[in-house]
């Protein structure tokens, strides 16, 4: 048998070099899953959820209604399906979980058991109407489970929003949002922005991609991307709500170009400069008042006679001789 030409070696170079290829193809995405399992930790194998009377009910969170001041009652069930005891440690958190007080902190579950724990959830006192949430947290070593709770607080609900901070720089608007209210808000925004020889921009209202919790404060941009490069403009947000909650904040703000703002501000003081000084004449030539008169020069001394105005004569005439009395002679 011939050995293989050149051409042939490299044809069979070529199939292996696919092959292997495609096998690294086929074998990697499990260890790459592999790996990210890894790094997402390990997975509970036991649960923690809501309970009914009978065992854990399809709730996906707990949810209770009271007044300010009432003491509102559940349960939890904590299943573990393993073959040793399980030993968890409850907490809760947020703002409706910290009003959670359990049975017992910690519950140990024997290997396939369920064990329910009674918990107290107090409203306080002072709790303003509305909606609260919170998380109820079992932890077991390095594995934690999270259940959502929700508590309706009775009572009268105000809607309140304001809009805060406004500022216009360049092409953005930035603004804040607060919720003053005990509901929860879904925000609606109008723009308008009017400048000196009309309007600018006019955006209708529109909602915003945003749950407001009561109390809560949100810091929010919008965009202005066609801004005036030359005016002297005023922004107005109107932000409106459920329930009748409505706010408006403005701003103002002066465009002006970067390259001719020097020659700007020297034409700006030549005119200031100019009426000034009109001022300053028509201050000099007010009616009612004398102009100042200028002094005299004296005359000159290399003037002639001819020149020189007629003068009067204001000498005493001199005597021509004694007076003759008449009939002195006879």
């Amino acid at each position: 048998m011939s050995p293989p030409t050149p051409r042939l070696r490299r044809g069979l170079l070529v199939r292996t070099a696919v092959l292997a290829a495609l096998l690294c193809a086929l074998t990697s995405p499990p260890a790459a899953a592999a790996a990210a399992d890894d790094d997402a930790g390990p997975a509970a194998d036991w649960t923690a959820r809501p309970a009914g009377g009978t065992g854990p009910d399809s709730r996906p969170y707990v949810y209770l209604e009271g007044t300010p001041g009432t003491a509102l009652q559940d349960r939890l069930a904590v299943t573990n399906p393993g073959r040793s005891r399980l030993t968890v440690r409850l907490r809760g958190a947020g703002r409706a979980g910290a009003w959670i007080r359990f049975a017992a902190d910690t519950v140990s579950v024997p290997a396939r058991t369920r064990a329910e724990v009674p918990l107290a959830l107090t409203v306080p006192p002072d709790a303003v109407p509305g909606d609260a949430s919170g998380e109820v947290v079992a932890v077991d070593g390095g594995v934690e489970v999270r259940v959502p709770v929700r508590v309706r607080i009775g009572g009268p609900t105000l809607a309140a929003i304001t809009v805060e901070d406004v500022e216009v720089s360049g092409g953005t608007i930035r603004y804040a949002l607060v919720n003053r209210g005990n509901a929860v808000l879904e925000p609606r925004l109008a723009v308008r922005a009017d400048g000196l020889f009309g309007t600018l921009l006019d955006r209708p209202e529109r909602p915003l991609p945003l749950e407001l919790a009561p109390g809560r404060r949100v810091e929010r941009t919008e965009p202005w991307p066609d801004a005036p490069a030359l005016d002297a403009v005023t922004v107005r947000l109107r932000v409106t709500a459920s329930g009748g909650a409505r706010d408006e904040a403005e701003a103002s703000a002066t465009y002006l170009p970067v390259a001719p703002a020097v020659g700007g501000g020297l034409l700006v003081l030549g005119v200031l400069a100019a009426l000034g000084s009109g001022a300053y004449r028509r201050r000099r030539t007010r009616p009612g008042t004398q102009e100042p008169q200028e002094p005299q020069e004296p005359p000159d001394p290399l003037e002639t006679d001819d020149d020189r105005p007629p003068t009067t004569e204001t000498r005493p005439l001199v005597k021509a001789g004694p007076l003759v009395k008449a009939g002195a002679e006879s």
